[in-house]
């Protein structure tokens, strides 16, 4: 079992990041074989979704994953099997960080499907937090 969780601070070891390695010690207690992950999305280098619409290319190779590749790439490769994701951010202007603004643009989107039956293509269903 493999748990993440995504500080959308850019602050590394305060709060929101204090917060959330509580939240991981408490999945390690619960299940002490899980594996715990933090990350900080200030850590790395990537942008929002640029809509070029390639994970919804019907028979494309990006279909159902984000075509774009930069420093968010292995990230959403990882939580596409995680078994549970923390999500946690600081409120400015009323709302997340612009960090993890784009981070749930590319998380979710490649996802949806444009039908009637709002289907998804998630590799699975998990348990997520905030």
């Amino acid at each position: 079992m493999t748990y993440y969780a995504i500080n959308g601070s850019p602050r590394k070891t305060h709060n929101t990041a204090t917060i959330l390695n509580k939240a991981l010690e408490g999945v390690k207690a619960a299940d002490p074989q899980a594996q715990t992950e933090l990350i900080h999305l200030y850590s790395h280098d990537f942008s929002g979704c640029v809509s070029c619409f390639e994970c919804k290319r019907l028979g494309g190779k990006s279909y159902g994953k984000c075509a774009v590749r930069d420093g968010l790439t292995p990230i959403l490769e990882r939580l596409a099997d995680a078994d549970g994701i923390i999500f946690g951010s600081p409120v400015y202007f009323h709302s997340i960080t612009g960090k993890m603004r784009m981070f749930f643009e590319r998380l979710l989107f490649q996802y949806f499907v444009y039908d009637a039956d709002y289907s998804a293509l998630s590799p699975k269903r998990m348990p997520t937090a905030f």
